[in-house]
């Protein structure tokens, strides 16, 4: 849990780059002081560290307190990896299967189900745009960004920038992935 935390504490030293440097526990408690996301994450952390060790009653009210004081709707005990950077974590609802590590959230996110049990697995170092919406049993591949507001119901290869409603794939590694005028869906 404390890896995992500091993992989260290292993308506040400069909010959103990744910090390979040793953080003091000086640094993560003027860290904690400045930045309420890195709040949220904390609790998140230490709810989800209660539920793998079977204590009772902890994890639901961790879970409660975070959605009431950080706005933020996030399932503990969620296999998410460390480094997860959320900027804006009030309106954001995070219900995945499994989320990599050094991935950046920005605001009012659903990540979630749609229409059957399935929830979405995201890869490593994937950039969520503000308002996107990533639903179902869907992958989301490494290095993938999502643009704001974009609806998200199929896979995304890694690499790959979506946009839209439907999202579509407009880029992959830098390349646009235009073809005489006809733009690859990945929703539907």
């Amino acid at each position: 849990m404390w890896e995992l935390f500091l993992q989260d504490a290292r993308r506040w030293v400069v909010p959103g780059q990744i910090s390979t440097e040793p953080l003091t526990l000086r640094q993560v408690i003027v860290l904690l002081f400045r930045h309420l996301p890195l709040r949220a994450m904390f609790w998140f952390r230490l709810g989800s560290w209660c539920k793998q060790r079977g204590i009772p009653f902890l994890p639901g009210y961790i879970q409660r307190r975070i959605y009431r004081c950080y706005g933020l709707e996030i399932v503990v005990g969620a296999d998410i990896g460390g480094g997860l950077y959320i900027a804006h974590p009030i309106g954001t609802v995070i219900a995945p299967q499994r989320i990599g590590r050094n991935c950046t959230i920005v605001a009012a996110v659903t990540i979630g189900m749609r229409n059957e049990w399935a929830f979405p697995i995201i890869g490593d170092e994937v950039f969520i745009g503000a308002g996107a919406r990533v639903l179902g049993g869907i992958t989301v591949g490494d290095r993938a960004r999502i643009g704001a507001n974009a609806v998200v119901t199929r896979d995304v290869p890694s690499g790959a920038t979506v946009v839209g409603i439907p999202a579509r794939v407009v880029k992959i590694n830098e390349t646009p992935t235009e073809r005489e005028g006809v733009t690859e869906s990945v929703a539907g």
